[in-house]
C-alpha cells in the first residue's frame, strides 16, 4: 500500500482549515488551491449529463496529472476531494470565484481549456455541459472568442 497522507492532510488543510483559500503571502494561489478548484469544475461538468464514468473519470485523471504534474494516488485522492467538495457544495460560483480572484487571465482560458476536455472525454458534448461552460467563461471573465479557442484546442488534442 502507497503512504499518501501528506496528500491527504494537504487535501483536508485546504478544505477545512483555510476554507478553500490560498495561503501563499504574496496573495496569488497556492497550487493545491489550483488543483482543487480545477478537479472540482471537471467533475462537475462531467457530472451535468447526470453520469459521471470511468471514461470520464480517466480523462480528469489524465488531464490532472499531466497539467500539474501528479502521481496516479495524489491524482485519485485530489479527484475524491473535489467529488466530495462539489456534493458539498453544489453550486460553482466559489470555485470561479476563487480561480477569477487570484489566477492570472492565461490560467483561466487554461483552466477552460481543460474544462472543454472533459466536456469532450465521453465523445459528445451535452447541451448542459456546453452551457455550463459557457456560464463558467463568463464567470471567469473569459471572452467567447478566447474560449471558442480554448474549445477548439481541447477537440485538437483529443483527436491527437
Amino acid at each position: 500500500m502507497v503512504y499518501v497522507a501528506p496528500m491527504l492532510a494537504k487535501v483536508r488543510n485546504f478544505l477545512l482549515e483555510r476554507g478553500g483559500r490560498a495561503e501563499a503571502a504574496d496573495g496569488r494561489h497556492s497550487q493545491d488551491e489550483l488543483q482543487l478548484a480545477a478537479a472540482a469544475l471537471m467533475v462537475e461538468a462531467a457530472r451535468l449529463d447526470g453520469a459521471f464514468d470511468e471514461t470520464e473519470r480517466a480523462h480528469i485523471s489524465s488531464v490532472l496529472r499531466q497539467r500539474f504534474e501528479l502521481d496516479a494516488d495524489e491524482t485519485e485522492l485530489l479527484i475524491d476531494a473535489a467529488v466530495g467538495k462539489v456534493d458539498a457544495i453544489p453550486e460553482i460560483y466559489g470555485f470561479t470565484r476563487t480561480i477569477r480572484d487570484h489566477f492570472s487571465h492565461d490560467e483561466r482560458i487554461a483552466m477552460l481549456q481543460m474544462l472543454w476536455e472533459v466536456a469532450y472525454a465521453d465523445g459528445e458534448l451535452h447541451d448542459y455541459e456546453a452551457s455550463l461552460l459557457r456560464q463558467v467563461a463568463g464567470l471567469l471573465y473569459v471572452t467567447d472568442q478566447e474560449s471558442g479557442i480554448a474549445r477548439k484546442r481541447a477537440r485538437e488534442r483529443l483527436e491527437s
